[in-house]
């Protein structure tokens, strides 16, 4: 359910990468959360760097929500980097795994794009 990439990249990089790859699938990053400065702000100090980048392709979304729109609980997609300088992990839940658990058939297919593309994107960004 869980795919996961290390990188050795700065994160600068990875972000960059990841921003280059997105618009070259055709996919937009919608925001992109600094976890540990957010949970500082509550006074919670997280030992490493974590960021959610939120992504997204307006047309997959589209087919997915016609289909059964309680599938909006698990979008945007997302990927986390993770880590200090030096080392890094880009992770993402499987959109594979995710569409099985609404039962809905139909979804199986634009899940295994998605996947296929959010794995690319990964891959480009770990370099």
């Amino acid at each position: 359910m869980l795919y996961t990439l290390d990188s050795k990249l700065p994160f600068v990089e990875i972000q960059q990468r990841l921003e280059e790859s997105a618009a070259a699938h055709k996919f937009g990053i919608l925001t992109v959360h600094n976890l540990a400065e957010t949970m500082r702000k509550k006074s919670v100090e997280l030992g490493s760097e974590c960021y959610i980048f939120e992504v997204c392709n307006p047309i997959q979304a589209k087919r997915v929500l016609d289909a059964h729109p309680a599938v909006s609980t698990a979008l945007p997609c997302r990927i986390s980097v993770y880590g200090s300088e030096g080392h890094y992990t880009l992770a993402t839940l499987l959109p594979t795994a995710l569409m099985e658990s609404f039962g809905v058939p139909e979804l199986g297919p634009v899940a295994a794009d998605v996947e296929a593309v959010l794995k690319a994107m990964m891959q480009d960004a770990a370099g």
